[in-house]
């Protein structure tokens, strides 16, 4: 297969005409989809954006090749786009993007393309191929130029593989002689693990040293290294964004970092490595290696990152259960007249017909796993595997006790830290007892203790502190309320799926638990409202955004309805000063209105789509609808004009 094979004619354009990235995007999707390529146009165009939302693909010299794997390629292609006087791109060395390369890749188990797509990313980083392109009077003249760069290319690679020994030996004998090695991979692990290799292995020859580098792309790992050649390795660059194993470097001197920076910083790398300046790596396994690792970190930064491992593995449980939990409500607000029951048998509503009764077991069971998989998550962050063990068991009490939430966050971390302290006591068993360990002592003796540790020291102090809390809550009316919404309602808007935004998402989930439905529905409702006023803004203050803007507002409706905050993200990045407190005004009046209503919500996601597990749902239709409006004008007046700009 060559790269014309995938370039379809009809798919490029010498003469781009776009004002920014977005745009950009836009029009490369749109080349794309004129190929017949793609059965989804619109789920590649988002596959395309969430691989630029994890880091730019302008690599720099005036050159982007954004790209997406999805199923909704039907055949891989490419699209290609020459901007005669650039754009703006967010590149990675800042510099103007004149040359683009869209690539679409199927998911399939036939990535025969994956070769001729990173030969393509290879030959980018030549000047003379890319100066060609930028050049080219017509398509065919483009296409040409490609041909002719492609069969130079696969010439070099025949004469490299049928290189003899007496060549090797040659290469061996270079100005140091010192070998680098390096592994190389990004998450797509299509154009970047290719480009970032060959950069390292261009800037390698320059110096003189010999190089060996391992791409972990789509295809799988090739060029992999050898355990003779870790051995002899001066250093080893792992430049990858996506995981490596590790375990087979311990002892070597090994820099890690960015996938980007084994493309744009190839040179700064390999100097460092051949200065020996370059600390040893331990295996993940070790305490040694755990303590080295958070020591590099800050402690707050270490906090979030194991909190934030246990609540991303708690979500789907809470989210599946949740919803389950809030249909057999549903199901029973519907076939039973609440106010008829006995008031003794109120306490079984979500059971009552055997509909319901089945979604409130399923989901029972679900959301019951919500502390144990938080704790136990958060646990082996901190400590690997075993510490899943003993903090799932920690949860587990917690949520089988009085301090639930709290209780559990606490089991997490003392779990963790518990085991690593285990870690260290046991170091100096000898090696012949090292394969008991994870398998009897760590489980056995870490079980026994965070029993001991949950139930004497940290269920009686918290448990009284969660019940006083939810007690409070639960007594919560009048202003004290309205101000909590208004607070939980604003912090969705401070960062939009960051740290704040999810610690109040957080609270809003064990309150459900807790039995506090009107917080999640301040929740929600907050986290809705940024989508939905910058959708409006951009259709009632047309004057104060671009025109690429306007045409990405309308999705921000559906991206709000559903209950996706992230949706404003793109709009708060290019002027976060003014649309930030806009949302966050917007979102704190929603939330507020909700509390006020005492609109309420059993389900822990979904948007419009749950509306009706809502208490007073054309209440809460009135405060969403509401702090969209305050968050548009607000927006609106802060806008200057795009052409004051």
């Amino acid at each position: 297969m060559k790269i014309r094979d995938l370039l379809a004619v009809e798919s490029i354009d010498l003469n781009g005409k776009v004002t920014g990235k977005n745009e950009t995007l836009d029009a490369m999707v749109a080349l794309m989809a004129k190929s017949g390529k793609i059965n989804d146009v619109e789920k590649y165009r988002k596959g395309v954006y969430a691989r630029e939302e994890e880091g730019t693909t302008g690599i720099g010299e005036g050159i982007a090749i954004p790209h997406c794997k999805s199923d909704a390629v039907s055949r891989p292609g490419l699209a290609a786009m020459v901007i005669k006087d650039g754009v703006d791109f967010d590149a990675l060395d800042g510099e103007k993007v004149s040359l683009i390369f869209l690539i679409a890749a199927p998911n399939t188990e036939d990535n025969v393309h994956l070769d001729v797509l990173s030969k393509l990313s290879v030959l980018l980083m030549d000047e003379n191929f890319t100066s060609g392109l930028r050049n080219a009077k017509t398509v065919e003249e483009f296409l040409s130029v490609i041909d002719r760069a492609e069969a130079e290319k696969d010439a070099e690679e025949e004469k490299k593989n049928s290189a003899d020994t007496k060549n090797a030996a040659e290469e061996k004998n270079t100005e140091n002689g010192k070998l680098i090695l390096a592994v190389t991979g990004c998450p797509n692990g299509i154009a970047h693990t290719y480009m970032a290799a060959e950069n390292i292995e261009k800037k390698a020859k320059e110096l003189g040293c010999r190089v060996k580098v391992e791409t972990r792309g789509s295809g799988g790992a090739k060029n992999v290294l050898t355990k003779a050649e870790i051995a002899e390795a001066a250093c080893i660059i792992v430049a990858a964004d996506t995981q490596v194993p590790m375990d087979r470097f311990a002892g070597r001197p090994v820099i890690q970092c960015k996938v980007s920076d084994g493309i744009s910083k190839a040179e700064e790398l390999l100097d460092r490595a051949l200065n020996g300046n370059v600390p040893l790596y331990q295996a993940k396994g070790s305490s040694q290696a755990a303590d080295s690792e958070e020591e590099s970190d800050s402690v707050g930064h270490q906090i979030y990152k194991h909190l934030m491992n246990g609540v991303s593995h708690m979500l789907p449980f809470v989210i599946g259960g949740g919803i389950l939990i809030a249909i057999a409500f549903l199901i029973d607000g519907f076939a039973v007249d609440l106010n008829s029951l006995p008031f003794d048998e109120r306490s079984n509503f979500g059971t009552i017909t055997p509909m319901a009764a089945m979604f409130k077991s399923i989901g029972g069971v679900a959301f019951g796993f919500m502390l144990p998989i938080l704790a136990g998550f958060i646990a082996m962050s901190i400590a690997d595997r075993p510490g899943l063990a003993v903090g799932f068991v920690g949860g587990a009490i917690a949520a089988n006790g009085t301090s639930g939430f709290l209780g559990a966050l606490v089991a997490g971390f003392v779990a963790g830290y518990l085991v690593r302290l285990l870690k260290k006591l046991f170091e100096k068993l000898p090696e012949g007892l090292e394969g008991i360990k994870p398998m009897l002592l760590y489980p056995v003796i870490g079980i026994f203790l965070i029993g001991v540790i949950m139930t004497y020291v940290v269920e009686p102090p918290i448990g009284a502190l969660n019940v006083m809390i939810n007690n409070g809550l639960n007594s919560m009316n009048g202003a004290k309320a309205i101000l909590l919404g208004a607070l939980l309602g604003g912090m969705m808007s401070v960062d939009m799926g960051g740290p704040v935004n999810k610690a109040a998402y957080v609270f809003g989930t064990a309150s459900i638990a807790a039995g506090n439905y009107n917080i999640m529905a301040a929740v929600m409702v907050g986290g809705m409202v940024p989508p939905l006023a910058i959708a409006l803004a951009t259709m009632f203050f047309k004057n104060k955004f671009t025109e690429e803007e306007r045409k990405a507002g309308p999705t921000n409706i559906v991206m709000g309805l559903s209950f996706i905050s992230e949706g404003a993200i793109p709009f708060a990045a290019s002027d976060p000063l003014r649309v930030l407190p806009s949302c966050i005004i917007g979102s704190a009046v929603a939330g507020a209105l909700s509390m006020a209503f005492n609109c309420t919500l059993m389900a822990p996601h979904g948007g419009i789509f749950v509306f009706l597990t809502v208490g007073h749902p054309l209440l809460y239709l009135i405060s969403l609808a509401v702090g969209s409006v305050v968050g548009c004008v607000i927006l609106g007046l802060l806008k200057k004009d795009v052409s004051k700009r």
